[in-house]
């Protein structure tokens, strides 16, 4: 399968003004800004962007607000759903918005993950699709050993486990590309040949990123307090993060 970027991304916060209203362009900004540190991609409405809490058309104006900041880097959508109907419109939507990928979580308990994920493959189109495993942060799993059946290009996985990740690496008859989701991972990743990594903490610092998955072991122990940082209370703690560094609101919809 064609590889759509190689390296660290940032999985976007999304921002809110004094009304808690979507803050679009303010994100688009903030998108653009990091990724000027050498971040290669772009998740936007994942579950660090506050997915759960966005209504269809503002997850719409943040993926083309996105999309026009950051024209020179892929830009993931997620648009995960209660069932396939929900998540087949979302990705119609993002793509036509302007996605490069789309990122979707099963729900919890999907009988079929083959005809769930073909349902969502039917309209994505030219994008990409990539599966999103995440329980119980977001939807239920999505087993290793179903990838080869599965109907998409990736997988990003944010367990966080270093032996899952080296079986998706060891998968016979999987050639999608593995993305990992969480921090602390990040040089390991690297070094093992993922694809690459979708990191909350790249709203932060993705400078160190940028270096721990380039081998920079240093950054990768500095990651882990940032990492710490932007799970404390979440999503409180990443948006008093990002504030410190940056200077962008603090508001949020969830917790």
């Amino acid at each position: 399968m064609t590889q759509l970027w190689s390296g660290p991304a940032v999985a976007l916060a999304t921002l809110f003004d004094d009304d808690g209203g979507v803050a679009a362009q303010a994100t688009a900004e903030h998108a653009a800004r990091v990724v000027r540190s050498g971040l290669r991609a772009v998740l936007v409405c994942g579950s660090t962007g506050e997915a759960s809490a966005l209504t269809d058309e503002e997850r719409v104006t943040l993926v083309r607000a996105v999309r026009q900041a950051c024209p020179d880097v892929a830009v993931v959508a997620g648009s995960s759903g209660a069932w396939w109907g929900s998540a087949a419109q979302r990705t119609t939507a993002a793509v036509k918005a302007g996605a490069d990928a789309v990122l979707v979580a099963p729900p919890p308990g999907v009988a079929d993950l083959t005809e769930f994920f073909g349902r969502v493959a039917d309209v994505v189109g030219p994008a990409q699709l990539f599966a999103y495993h995440f329980p119980p942060g977001a939807g239920g799993p999505v087993p290793v050993e179903s990838l080869p059946a599965l109907p998409i290009h990736g997988v990003k996985d944010s367990s966080a486990d270093p032996e899952r990740l080296l079986n998706e690496l060891e998968l016979a008859g999987w050639s999608g590309s593995t993305y990992v989701g969480s921090a602390v991972l990040t040089a390991y990743a690297g070094a093992l040949g993922a694809a690459g990594a979708i990191l909350a903490a790249a709203n932060v610092a993705p400078d160190d990123c940028v270096a721990a998955w380039g081998g920079d072991f240093a950054a990768q122990r500095r990651l882990l307090h940032t990492h710490l940082a932007c799970r404390h209370r979440f999503p409180h703690g990443l948006k008093a993060a990002m504030a410190a560094r940056y200077a962008t609101p603090t508001g949020t919809r969830l917790g």
